[in-house]
């Protein structure tokens, strides 16, 4: 397989993970927390890699895509951390924060204040067993092997 079609499998796996995400948000009402929204990051920067690959089909655009894969699965991985309690992080998305900015106390008890905390510990959706944050783990591995590959196929001259 061609580099340049490598890039773009890679790209669109990518674009479809944040479509998934952002469906999950918009059509489903889950909510993303702060870590969910860290993971789309990377999906992102690799879509626009994949848009720069496409025109200029480089190695070195593979390799960045692979590197914000691999950065993507980590922070996927943290989180899977969280959420199973395998280790804590004093985040606010985890309830151990401090930023409670100038607001008073009786506008965080009430309700109809500002918009719902969804908790980084807290697991909204899952699929046997694995969360969202541990399947864009594996997705994240899987996509990192793409643009691997892309990136050590030999060019045709």
């Amino acid at each position: 397989m061609e580099r340049k079609h490598l890039i773009a499998l890679a790209a669109l796996g990518s674009f479809g993970l944040l479509a998934g995400a952002f469906g999950f948000q918009y059509f489903g009402g889950l909510a993303p927390c702060a870590m969910c929204l860290w993971q789309r990051w990377p999906h992102a920067v690799a879509v626009a890699l994949g848009a720069v690959g496409l025109a200029l089909p480089r190695a070195v655009i593979a390799w960045a895509g692979a590197l914000a894969m691999l950065l993507n699965a980590g922070i996927a991985l943290l989180h899977t951390g969280v959420e199973r309690g395998w280790w804590t992080l004093n985040l606010t998305c985890t309830g151990g924060g401090e930023s409670l900015g100038s607001m008073d106390v009786t506008a965080l008890l009430d309700p109809t204040q500002g918009e719902a905390i969804v908790l980084c510990t807290d697991v909204a959706w899952s699929l046997l067993g694995l969360s969202m944050a541990s399947w864009n783990a594996i997705a994240s591995l899987v996509l990192m092997g793409v643009w691997i590959a892309a990136a050590r196929t030999r060019q045709a001259v």
